[in-house]
């Protein structure tokens, strides 16, 4: 009992932590690179995991081996340089909300692509689920609207796609060495080739070479213009506290409760992020986000039942 309330604690302090994070980013997107934040937020995220994974690491004797280092630099450049690159680009175009509403459907992409390169099952509950959640979709991001920004709209869909491929060719190493650990080496080996990644923009030929193709972004990325007084805190919260404390939680939660259980935080996101948005961001609840919020609830509800 005591460690069904221990997971149920975990499961509240991940489920904020997740809701808050894009809040926090929205108000820093236009501050610094895109590139340039995820180097901050993912490598203060790796560091807080990183006592727990080698405190494991001693305790069972792992010793990883070139295999293993060359996935989690795979795992890292899918989440870290593609995934949340194209998050963050999408929060400088769109609602946080609805970024994250739409992130929130990762565990469905997750199932179709397990089921084509995997050839794990999916059932007629897991198709009738992806269904709600696509109409979901369509009703947050508004596709009539005539202010739609469609760039926005396909990096915000873009960016749990490929999310969702990290999950999923991240399958093994987590079932060997577990989450924690996986995500903990992803962070930090994506962080790693990012750090590299902005070195080399930095070169003047290859920053020009960037911008002479539209990509102005990748030209001389910074690593510490924009922090100051304000931004710091904000960095420090998302990086050490949403980001790593975030995912501890979601693992710690895993130690107590079923995996279905700790499902429930992809459940509240949806519905806790556009309410947060409202008080904190002032980012107006619609009458089409509402009732999108309702079909990828439905969405989720039908795929954990």
């Amino acid at each position: 009992m005591e460690n069904k309330r221990l997971g149920y604690i975990y499961i509240t302090a991940a489920t904020l932590c997740f809701c808050l994070t894009e809040i926090t980013l929205k108000t820093v997107a236009g501050v610094f690179n895109p590139i340039q934040i995820n180097i901050m937020r993912f490598l203060f995220g790796g560091l807080v995991l990183l006592p727990f994974v080698l405190g494991k690491i001693r305790r069972d004797g792992i010793h990883f081996s070139a295999g293993d280092l060359r996935r989690f630099a795979l795992s890292g450049f899918l989440q870290i340089c593609v995934a949340m690159t194209l998050y963050q680009i999408a929060l400088k175009h769109v609602e946080a909300s609805a970024c994250a509403l739409i992130f929130s459907i990762n565990p469905l992409f997750i199932l179709v692509l397990a089921y084509l390169f995997l050839g794990e099952p999916i059932t007629k509950k897991n198709v009738t689920a992806l269904a709600l959640e696509i109409v979901g979709i369509l009703f947050v991001i508004n596709v009539f609207a005539a202010d739609l920004d469609l760039a926005g709209t396909v990096f915000a869909v873009a960016a749990p796609l490929f999310f969702s491929v990290y999950a999923v060719m991240g399958r093994e190493p987590a079932r060997k060495y577990g989450g924690m650990t996986n995500t903990c080496m992803s962070f930090l080996f994506g962080a790693c080739e990012l750090i590299i990644f902005a070195l080399f923009t930095n070169v003047p030929a290859i920053g020009s070479a960037f911008s002479s193709v539209g990509l102005s972004m990748f030209d001389s990325i910074p690593f510490i213009k924009g922090l100051d007084t304000r931004t710091i805190p904000i960095v420090l919260l998302n990086g050490l506290v949403l980001t790593g404390g975030g995912f501890t939680s979601y693992f710690k939660a895993m130690e107590n409760v079923s995996v279905n259980t700790v499902s429930l935080v992809y459940f509240f996101k949806p519905i806790l992020t556009p309410i947060l948005a409202l008080i904190l961001l002032a980012e107006p609840l619609t009458m089409t986000k509402t009732v999108g919020i309702l079909f990828i609830l439905a969405g989720s509800l039908v795929n954990m039942l």
